[in-house]
């Protein structure tokens, strides 16, 4: 068995000096059977660690249940990474950012008020504490005095940007060490103020997050933790895209020359994101610094090896870097290949609210009740509705994230968080339908964990309203939508909200990148699974479609389009279009 400790000056393994040269991957973000693939580019980048996040929320979606299943399975991931030769680091939050839904902390968890947001309060821990309880043994036996692959673990995440509870920090460390947490304990913060001291604890190895100015960080760095290796443990080479915004890109030289600051200065690092992968589903994040602002499906981060998992610029950029330093192998990853176009027509179609009944069953309240509320489903969608006697100015409290308004199945309009929008006119009475749409859960900042969906009160003309029912829209089985849907007659475009139906045939797996071009805004799906969400505001024009979700012969495509589209087309392409660069 080996040994990793923290020297005076260096991270040893086995005694010896080791650097780490570390690159982000999250597994729950890309598909399991592309795993390898990713890793292995990784080494030969030159590389020798692999870095994750714990997605909490998505192993228990549902309190008291934990899954390891398919792309949940942190284990298989960890001893691929062990395969390939190389080190881990696993960061398992609870609480990780990443621009991932809620960051990463279950919605479940605030269905109770009183329970605390990344807090030594009672409740909040003690979720906490049953989550630890299945994943620690995942880690603990793979750690590397165990044989196994790991070598740093990290407690919270950049915690001294949100609070400085050091009683909720040392729970987590001692929950770590009861569990047989061997390896190093360190914290990741920005290298700004005193978030490097309020996010650690005395005894915990403390790293820095930035991605420029390499040299001035490390400095502050040292400042505050004289002995022990320096360590960037998020260097950021590129950045995330919002719906609406341009797609964010880094020089690759630039990104370069802050790679060889780092190594010139004999710190270690691990590059955020080397593969950011996709967040397929309902799985984004948000941000809201006063304005809600949505994160797009594509996690592509400008990263080294792109979404579709191929070298990029700065792929090569960083490799040369390295093997100033370092030895690189000598093997070198092929770059994308143009594969042919192909157009699919959606041939059958099914109105979403005529098939409610068959995608949740009502829950009655006296006022439109948050989705925390509705037991079971927390995310994508929700549909609220009652009878109104007359027209008037429908008001709520408030609108999470986006809700489109019906009047006996007719659009009368829509109301957007992000455009801070709670009140429509109603033209007359009737049956009302609100389809509520989650965009994401606030990932960063005071908004953790807030409720989604609409919040009361609600009134027209004043008057409070009572008597609603709610349902969740699931579309984890689009078996009852196909069974309903019909086929098209005449030309032109689909009509929203509809969930449309096309098939297509293959040779075999492979790669491919799905165009909507003259759709609005919607989710599409490829033999069930949730590719995630589609926007015509951009910047995002392509979804990446991983090829082993793509079988011989004949294959499903469905498309759930919110307001309309213009066309019943769509392309499959042979490379992505993540929109225009920031001018």
């Amino acid at each position: 068995m080996s040994t990793f400790a923290i020297g005076d000056h260096d991270f040893l393994l086995d005694g010896e000096p080791f650097r780490i040269l570390s690159g982000a991957i999250h597994y729950f973000r890309v598909h399991p059977d592309q795993w390898a693939d990713r890793i292995h580019k990784a080494r030969l980048m030159g590389l020798n660690t692999i870095e994750t996040y714990v997605a909490w929320n998505e192993h228990s979606p549902a309190p008291g249940t934990f899954s390891t299943d398919g792309g949940l399975d942190l284990g298989r991931f960890l001893d691929l990474v062990a395969a390939e030769g190389m080190q881990a680091i696993v960061r398992p939050g609870p609480y990780i950012c990443a621009e991932w839904d809620n960051g990463g902390l279950p919605a479940w968890l605030f269905s109770d008020p009183t329970v605390g947001v990344r807090s030594s309060e009672a409740g909040y821990l003690a979720a906490v504490d049953s989550f630890m309880e299945s994943l620690l043994p995942i880690v603990v036996e793979r750690q590397i005095t165990r044989g196994g692959p790991i070598i740093l673990f990290q407690i919270e995440n950049e915690y001294g940007a949100y609070g400085a509870d050091k009683a909720y920090l040392q729970h987590l460390v001692d929950v770590a060490k009861r569990a047989g947490v061997e390896v190093p304990l360190f914290t990741c913060d920005q290298p700004f103020g005193t978030m490097i001291e309020d996010g650690s604890l005395p005894e915990l190895h403390k790293t820095g997050t930035f991605g420029s100015r390499a040299s001035e960080r490390l400095a502050f760095l040292h400042e505050r933790q004289p002995s022990g290796p320096l360590m960037c443990a998020e260097f950021w080479n590129g950045w995330f895209d919002n719906w609406g915004t341009h797609h964010h890109r880094t020089d690759a030289a630039a990104s370069a020359a802050e790679l060889e600051a780092l190594l010139t200065a004999g710190a270690s690092v691990n590059i955020y994101m080397f593969h950011g992968g996709t967040n397929f589903g309902f799985t984004n994040g948000a941000n809201d610094k006063g304005i809600y602002e949505p994160t797009i499906t594509s996690y592509d981060y400008d990263a080294p090896l792109s979404e579709d998992g191929f070298p990029t610029d700065k792929y090569f950029a960083f490799r040369d870097v390295i093997a100033k330093h370092f030895p690189v192998p000598e093997e070198v990853p092929a770059r994308r290949a143009e594969v042919p176009e192909s157009v699919v027509a959606v041939a059958s179609t099914v109105p979403l609210l005529q098939a409610a009944d068959m995608l949740g069953t009502p829950l009655q309240s006296a006022g439109p009740v948050p989705v925390s509320e509705a037991a079971g489903e927390y995310r994508g969608f929700h549909l609220y509705e009652r009878h109104v006697a007359h027209g008037g100015i429908l008001a709520f409290g408030g609108i999470r994230d986006r809700a489109q308004f019906f009047l006996d199945s007719l659009p009368v309009g829509i109301l957007s968080r992000e455009l801070g929008e709670r009140s429509l006119a109603l033209p007359r009475g009737g049956h009302l339908q609100i389809l509520v749409e989650d965009q994401g859960r606030v990932n960063y900042g005071p908004r953790i964990g807030e409720a989604k969906g609409l919040m009361g009160p609600a009134t027209l003309d004043g008057e409070e309203l009572e008597g609603w029912d709610m349902r969740p829209l699931s579309l984890g089985d689009l078996a009852p939508l196909r069974s309903m849907a019909a086929e098209f007659s005449g030309s032109g475009g689909v009509a929203g909200p509809s969930v449309s139906f096309a098939s297509f045939t293959a040779a075999g797996p492979g790669d491919r990148h799905l165009r909507l071009d003259g759709w609005t805004k919607g989710n599409a799906f490829i033999n069930g699974f949730n590719l995630g969400r589609y926007w015509s505001r951009g910047p995002q024009r392509t979804l990446y479609v991983p090829g082993p979700l793509i079988r011989e012969g004949v294959n499903e495509l469905a498309i759930l389009e919110l307001q309309g589209s213009s066309t019943r087309d769509v392309r499959f392409v042979s490379g992505p279009d993540l929109g225009p660069d920031e001018k």
